[in-house]
């Protein structure tokens, strides 16, 4: 039984030493627990409130590179949303989302159906879907780009010789209808494994009890799909479709390195304008402003699909 300092004292014996009573004071559950946030919000505020609020204070002022600027208050956003290329953004983000998420939703769903088969070697299966995921960003879309090259394009190469398309082929990312093709082709494979691992996850769970009542039924199995499979794992999907629409739509990586925003600004995102206007061009109050554009639209996306999550 721990005796605290009170009664050595009352009883005439030494009390404890400073050590003793650091660590009596540290204990306390209060404490304790304050002390084990401190470092994550230490982060935080470093990381993410930080940087936040200085993008605030570029968005309302006229701050270029080297020239700390004046306050200007909405100044900035007025001129982006009188901007042709900001409004053509705008267009394209939404685009470039909804379609990619589309694609990632069906086909990720489909390929965690066919990887919680019984296949031979599925491990090695698994870790292999999983590769665009774990290689870098930047170092699979470079391969994508030479892939994509107007001259030695690999993807015209084998379409020609397939017979889907004629010779030359198109230029993929010099045109301005395959550019967004391109991109949201890049996206939706480095995207699909995490969407399909993670809704493996949740068919992993689902009882096989279910499927079995439901086959004896006389249920098809697309009747096990839409009736038994689906309703089970739909706050998995709610999640994955929530994250995969945050990173989707503030993708900056495959587009910067692929197109840079062209032809003629066709497949620019919010990250990859701000970019150039900001710190390519200078112009860090308009990179702001147009950077902070995206954070309304995100917040009611996530509003509306954790309010569905949380009601399933």
């Amino acid at each position: 039984m721990a005796v605290g300092p009170r009664v050595l004292e009352a009883a005439g014996l030494p009390g404890p030493g400073r050590q003793s009573r650091l660590r009596e004071w540290w204990e306390q559950e209060h404490i304790f627990g304050y002390g084990l946030i401190v470092p994550a919000i230490v982060l935080l505020v470093a990381l993410v409130a930080f940087p936040f609020g200085m993008a605030i204070y570029f968005s309302l002022s006229d701050y270029w590179v080297g020239s700390p600027g004046a306050f200007v208050g909405v100044t900035n956003y007025r001129a982006i949303l009188s901007s042709e290329t900001f409004r053509q953004t705008v267009q394209n983000s939404f685009v470039f989302t909804g379609v990619a998420l589309t694609l990632k939703i069906v086909l990720g769903v489909w390929l965690a159906m066919l990887l919680s088969r019984s296949l031979p070697f599925k491990r090695i299966i698994r870790g292999i879907v999983l590769l665009p995921f774990v290689i870098p960003t930047a170092l699979s879309t470079l391969a994508w780009l030479w892939m994509f090259d107007s001259l030695y394009s690999v993807v015209n190469w084998t379409a020609i010789r397939v017979h889907l398309i004629s010779a030359p082929g198109p230029n993929w990312l010099g045109q301005s209808e395959y550019a967004m093709v391109a991109v949201i082709a890049v996206n939706v494979w480095r995207g699909l494994p995490f969407f399909a691992i993670t809704v493996l996850a949740g068919l992993m769970a689902v009882p096989k009890e279910f499927h079995e009542a439901a086959e004896v039924d006389g249920a098809s199995s697309w009747g096990r799909f839409w009736h038994v499979t689906l309703p089970l794992i739909k706050p998995v999907l709610g999640v994955v479709i929530l994250f995969s629409t945050i990173f989707t739509f503030g993708d900056f990586n495959i587009v910067q390195v692929l197109t840079r925003g062209g032809p003629i600004n066709t497949t620019h995102l919010f990250a990859t304008l701000a970019y150039q206007v900001g710190l390519q061009g200078g112009n860090l109050g308009q990179g702001a402003a147009i950077s902070l554009f995206i954070f309304p639209l995100l917040a009611l996306v996530v509003f509306f699909q954790l309010r569905y999550v949380r009601k399933e």
